[in-house]
């Protein structure tokens, strides 16, 4: 069993704990209050922001084999991923410009911009978020809100495409091995449940 898949063991109880989460709940149902996906739109919005400047950070130090994925990686998420929270926030009336960050985003990005620091324990640090989110997806789409503006966000997360860049993380994490890998990964899924708790 490789580094990666042991992180899906332990992991696996904090995934199941964002699956009871009251606020992927009301998204699994498409009925959760406006106002409360308004509010996830503009911290998970600010968070993403800081998720491109770790995965330029961590591009900086990559090997020459992991090098081209990070690049693609901070490229889909600035105009793809953001371009569904645009998007989005022009449907629930977020906005986006004059959001500041609520604590957990705080705490959140803060972790994983330090982590960024070591190569190998950054990739573990950001797993979680790629990881979780596509495994939310997955299991979501499997019966897939109603509510066509909750759906293109659970249609975003199933795409096989993004189960394919959490793969090509996990084999990175596979191929260099970090040194605190499983201390990393449970830090970042604590963060990614807390972070359900939208201020």
């Amino acid at each position: 069993m490789g580094i990666s898949q042991e992180l899906h063991v332990i992991g696996r109880p904090l995934l199941e704990a964002q699956l009871a989460h009251p606020t992927v709940r009301g998204i699994a149902r498409g009925d959760l209050p406006e106002e409360v996906f308004r509010s996830w739109l503009e911290q998970d919005y600010l968070y993403l922001v800081d998720y491109v400047r770790v995965f330029s950070r961590l591009a900086w130090q990559a090997p020459d084999a992991h090098l081209g994925t990070l690049v693609d990686l901070a490229y889909s998420t600035w105009h793809e991923e953001l371009d569904l929270h645009r998007s989005l926030s022009a449907e629930f009336g977020a906005d986006l410009g004059g959001a500041q960050k609520g604590p957990a985003c705080v705490a959140y990005t803060a972790f994983l911009l330090e982590s960024a620091a070591d190569y190998g324990n950054g990739l573990a640090a950001l797993y979680p978020c790629m990881w979780g989110y596509s495994s939310l997806g997955r299991i979501l789409a499997e019966n897939p809100p109603a509510e066509p503006r909750y759906k293109a966000w659970v249609d975003t997360y199933a795409d096989p495409a993004f189960a394919a860049l959490s793969d090509r993380i996990a084999q990175m994490i596979d191929d260099v091995r970090p040194d605190r890998a499983e201390e990393f990964f449970l830090e970042g899924m604590r963060h990614e449940l807390a972070f359900w708790d939208v201020p």
